[in-house]
């Protein structure tokens, strides 16, 4: 079953149980897929679809501290309900570890060793970690290491 087909699924199931707020994260996810979709007049296959989702749990997130500054814990507490469905649709998410080791692997096999090279390094970790880190994480990560 391909993940449109069980965001489909998920979704119709959803909605049968009257899980409110999974069969309306479920379907926003999957309208951010179709507009893609018609947009680009292209099917997404689920590599695509992933990055898609990615970016709907980092809208949430993002959107999280704001609602966190101005103390809407109700605001709060549905964004963490939709990221932790969306979750689930997301492969494995790597450590900070995971992450760092990537990093000096990636650093030393391309003889990265100044910020100068942070564009090197992000070139080459970003599709290894796309869907499965934050791509800020990562940044972060990339320059602390070449800060050192």
């Amino acid at each position: 079953m391909s993940l449109k087909e069980k965001l489909q699924q998920d979704w119709k199931d959803a909605l049968k149980s009257k899980d409110k707020i999974k069969a309306t994260t479920i379907s926003m996810a999957r309208a951010a897929v179709l507009q893609i979709e018609k947009t680009k007049s292209i099917k997404l296959d689920d590599e695509q679809i992933i990055e898609v989702l990615a970016k709907e749990v980092k809208l949430r997130r993002d959107s999280l501290i704001e609602f966190e500054k101005g103390k809407r814990k109700d605001l709060v507490d549905a964004s963490n309900a939709e990221i932790e469905i969306l979750m689930n649709y997301l492969p494995q998410q790597l450590t900070e570890d995971e992450i760092k080791k990537l990093i000096i692997d990636i650093a030393s096999e391309i003889e990265a060793n100044s910020m100068k090279d942070m564009g090197k390094i992000m070139a080459a970790i970003v599709p290894k970690t796309k869907g499965r880190a934050d791509g800020s994480l990562v940044s972060t990560l990339v320059k602390e290491y070449l800060s050192k």
